[in-house]
């Protein structure tokens, strides 16, 4: 019997190598798979790579990949009308409707693995458990292609990334994450994430990027895999994202994020305004943000804050006061300057949309961007808004003084495919 064809394509992931080929990747060819991976963010996918598959499965993990796949979609029903379509990733379930009207007829959920081995009719009997299956990177561009670590010097280094866990456990508005997972997450077993930090080290990479929501959801699987990861890997770095409340409620691991090097912990501030964190349900305050922009200095680990800097609660005084918090805490080298034009997104599915604010201002759904629109009852503030995404489109590139990603987005701060010149 011939082995079945899949074609795992992913658009955009941050810069990253994606992680959501790899693991998939591995699982289909531990099962007997013929599987090709193709990162279009990086590569370019020939009609013959199309048609060859008898499965094309889209790797959709936020927003901006999701809106990059729509023409390609379309590309492969062009080329290989007899081929199945599938979309798995965080962004697949949300755009359900959305996905199937374009002749998606399977449509995942955001952890692509068991289910892309089922619609291979795959038995589950054949399949090894998730401990025992590594990342398969093998095919995928070098790591050299993707974006590097930036170091206050000029010099860069070549950078990986995987996750430790899937999933948060926090109900935050406007993540994306909370209408898939509903406040669940689990722990990928340490080994395996030691194992695929070892073949991108041997591949090149000198820092890790941890791609988990909150890297302190699981604080003590953290701790150990981070102990670990300094004693195998010395001289590798790494980096990854913590909530504001975790930083406070683990402010003894600080010293511990130091001294196994991580450069720079990036956290989803959102705002300085505590109304506005009301309304995000983001679980710190403001003087919770600035208690932690001291723990992290005092404990020798740099703080990269991003913001949603427009909301519709945003107003021209909070915007003056955002700035003048960033400078009053000395943030100005740790916030790039696109934080500063971020635009709230809202997805289908988003708890904002239950808030009697936020549907006092949506204009509706637009197919196109895949967003519920709004405007802000201000004008002003939309003008404002506008004025500093023209502004930072004018100095895309700048010269920082702390370690960070060449390309670096969060969660709800990301570029639309118009804005990815900026990245």
């Amino acid at each position: 019997m011939d082995r079945v064809r899949v074609l795992l394509i992913s658009t955009y992931d941050l810069g990253r190598q994606p992680f959501g080929l790899a693991s998939p990747a591995a699982w289909l060819r531990d099962a007997g798979v013929d599987v090709d991976c193709a990162d279009t963010s990086r590569e370019r996918l020939t009609d013959e790579r199309i048609a060859a598959a008898e499965l094309v499965a889209f790797y959709l993990p936020m927003h901006t990949a999701t809106r990059l796949a729509s023409p390609l979609i379309d590309r492969v029903r062009r080329v290989n009308p007899a081929a199945a379509l599938a979309a798995y990733g965080l962004y697949a379930p949300i755009n359900d409707r959305w996905l199937r009207e374009k002749g998606v007829a399977h449509v995942l959920g955001p952890e692509g693995e068991d289910e892309l081995a089922r619609l291979c009719a795959v038995q589950a009997g054949s399949m090894r458990t998730r401990q025992n299956v590594i990342p398969q990177r093998s095919g995928l561009p070098p790591l050299a292609t993707y974006a590097r670590l930036q170091m206050p010097d000029g010099s860069t280094r070549v950078a990986g990334n995987t996750d430790a866990t899937r999933g948060c456990k926090h109900l935050c508005r406007h993540c994306p994450i909370v209408p898939v997972y509903k406040g669940r997450f689990h722990a990928t077993p340490i080994d395996a994430v030691l194992d695929d930090v070892k073949q991108q080290v041997a591949a090149g990479a000198q820092h890790i990027t941890f791609g988990d929501p909150d890297f302190f959801n699981g604080p003590t699987h953290a701790r150990r895999i981070v102990e670990r990861l300094a004693a195998e890997f010395p001289g590798v770095t790494y980096d990854a994202t913590i909530k504001i409340e975790h930083l406070l409620q683990h402010a003894s691991m600080l010293p511990l994020l130091a001294r196994t090097g991580c450069l720079f912990v990036t956290s989803a501030v959102e705002s300085i305004d505590d109304e506005v964190l009301r309304h995000l349900a983001k679980g710190h305050t403001r003087a919770d943000f600035v208690r932690a922009v001291h723990l992290c200095r005092d404990a020798g680990v740099t703080l990269v804050p991003t913001f949603v800097a427009f909301t519709p609660w945003t107003t021209l005084e909070g915007y003056d006061e955002l700035l003048a918090a960033i400078d009053e805490l000395d943030l100005q080298e740790q916030v790039a300057p696109i934080q500063l034009a971020i635009r709230l997104l809202i997805t289908n599915g988003s708890p904002l949309l239950e808030l009697p604010d936020i549907q006092a201002v949506v204009t509706g759904f637009d197919p196109a961007s895949l967003t519920w629109q709004w405007r802000h009852r201000d004008p002003r503030v939309d003008a404002l808004q506008q004025s500093a995404m023209r502004s930072v489109r004018e100095k895309a590139t700048r010269r920082r003084a702390v370690p960070h990603m060449t390309e670096a987005w969060y969660c709800c701060a990301e570029p639309s495919p118009e804005d990815m010149q900026l990245v």
